[in-house]
């Protein structure tokens, strides 16, 4: 896995040829247990790597669509799953727990949902206050600069807009790591309000 902003934050990748940008996992080493975000496949140095950091405890998916290899994953590990609460009754995994706004799910990890996504309650994870973990709704197909999912794939552009303006809001992010494209390690914050802005 590749080093990222943070000593105990990894990700790992697999580029995707129909958008020509990466689809990340995220690898959060914590003291109750490590945590991966929307895992894609893993390689061997991957694994080995996870291994010595002492495997999975939990895997979030943080909507529908990015199932991923989430299910491999969390039999080979021994993992639970996480999902969305308001996907619940539709969800395609089944789920040792169900998040949703505000939960105090894992020591210094805050959930967040996000509405007006392409699912229904899209979760977003605050780390320890300073770096914000997206799946689907932002994301950063040029590097420098963040984006949003296309209007058509929008449920209510208006709630996903207000979703963002209300994250970049926040004070101390420093980092925004998405699901799709460049993650971005500085500077995050100033970056998720330069979109907000731009949203209109």
């Amino acid at each position: 896995m590749k080093a990222t902003h943070r000593p105990d934050i990894w990700t790992f990748s697999t580029f995707d040829p129909v958008r020509d940008v990466d689809f990340n996992g995220w690898a959060l080493a914590r003291p109750g247990g490590n945590i991966l975000v929307d895992p894609v496949p893993m390689s061997a140095h991957d694994r080995e790597h996870l291994a010595r950091l002492g495997g999975a405890a939990w895997i979030v998916v943080t909507n529908s669509d990015h199932v991923r290899a989430a299910a491999q994953l969390a039999v080979e590990l021994g993992a639970k799953l996480a999902g969305p609460v308001a996907e619940r009754d539709g969800f395609p995994l089944a789920c040792d727990a169900w998040l949703g706004r505000g939960d105090a799910w894992s020591a210094g990890i805050e959930v967040v949902e996000l509405d007006g996504s392409k699912t229904p309650g899209e979760l977003a994870l605050v780390v320890d206050g300073d770096t914000l973990v997206f799946g689907d709704l932002v994301r950063a197909h040029t590097g420098g600069r963040l984006g949003i999912l296309p209007d058509a794939k929008l449920r209510d552009r208006a709630a996903a807009v207000a979703s963002v303006r209300a994250l970049a809001r926040r004070a101390g992010i420093a980092a925004v790591l998405v699901g799709d494209g460049w993650p971005v390690f500085r500077d995050g914050g100033a970056l998720l309000r330069e979109l907000a802005d731009a949203l209109g």
